[in-house]
């Protein structure tokens, strides 16, 4: 691992950024996972192609995260380099009265804060979604009937494979339930530009307040969890079905189904991510068996398995 460091030193990457042997249990929100040979904090376009182009020149593997808020890294941690699109890439502004532009390390609440302070409508479904702007768009990410594919105009990314800059068209993302064109492509979001309307802020703060509330009803946000688990399969809904099969409150280790919302995985103090993956496969088996719907995890899984 030193060598790595060292080879990186020699880059415009600042010493600050550069992590090595790093666990990712601090950088996800179910707040698991075992360590990454070297994680770079990204806060700048620079500093991002000048990490991607270092992998590349040593072929080693690239992972990409944002804010690890819908992220499940297994406990042997993640080998080569992770690449952190940090809250700190986060330059928005509002070149027209309904547009947004802004880079994608940007954290959802963030933006629609910036949103409520302009006056422009839209975002407040998904103000409460603790991710970052990146993540939120390759998986399309959605709340209270709202999706984020529903606002973007264009994305611009940087592509892994010939370090081109390109930017896409709303039309060209292919965005769908819980996924997006860019969710197969070999790239990396830089920034977005989104489409919004005006409304009095007034209006707009009393809307954000009231998902707010609502969250807080029917979420466990006291423990630590990736959102919701399962995707929502066709023609039912997964925290139905898992209550309907008797999971709420079934443990694992310290993983467990939430009482508050079946939906919900969450770690009660010190699951391990094998206690999450043994019980979201658990979850997966008996709803299939007694219901006939085989659940998709909607978490993205990363890493390798803890050695023996």
């Amino acid at each position: 691992m030193s060598s790595i460091y060292e080879q990186l030193s020699g880059t415009d990457i600042p010493a600050s950024a550069i992590h090595l042997n790093v666990p990712m249990s601090g950088y996800t929100t179910f707040r698991v996972g075992g360590p990454a040979d070297c994680l770079i904090d990204i806060s700048s376009l620079s500093c991002l192609q000048s990490a991607v182009t270092f992998a590349r020149q040593h072929a080693l593997p690239l992972t990409i995260i944002g804010n690890g808020s819908n992220l499940l890294v297994r406990d042997g941690g993640i080998r080569g380099i992770v690449i952190r699109i940090s809250s700190s890439y986060n330059n928005v502004e509002s070149p027209s009265d309904t547009t947004i532009c802004c880079e994608s390390g940007i954290s959802l609440s963030s933006l629609a804060q910036y949103a409520l302070s302009h006056g422009l409508a839209g975002f407040e479904p998904l103000s409460g979604i603790p991710g970052s702007l990146g993540g939120a768009i390759i998986m399309n990410a959605g709340a209270y009937g709202a999706e984020i594919g529903q606002l973007v105009k264009n994305v611009t990314v940087l592509s892994l494979d010939n370090e081109t800059i390109h930017t896409y068209n709303v039309d060209e993302l292919a965005f769908g339930y819980r996924t997006s064109r860019l969710m197969h492509e070999s790239c990396i979001i830089l920034s977005a530009a989104l489409t919004l309307h005006p409304d009095a802020p007034g209006q707009i703060r009393t809307r954000m307040q009231d998902f707010a509330s609502q969250r807080r009803q029917k979420q466990p946000l006291d423990y630590p969890s990736a959102g919701s688990t399962f995707k929502r399969p066709k023609g039912a809904f997964a925290a139905k079905l898992i209550d309907d099969c008797g999971l709420r409150g079934f443990r694992t280790g310290d993983a467990q189904v939430s009482e508050k919302h079946c939906g919900f995985v969450i770690n009660r103090g010190n699951a391990t991510a094998s206690d999450i993956l043994s019980l979201m496969q658990h979850i997966q088996e008996i709803v299939q068996t007694r219901t006939g719907y085989l659940l998709e995890p909607e978490v993205r899984i990363l890493g390798e398995d803890a050695c023996d």
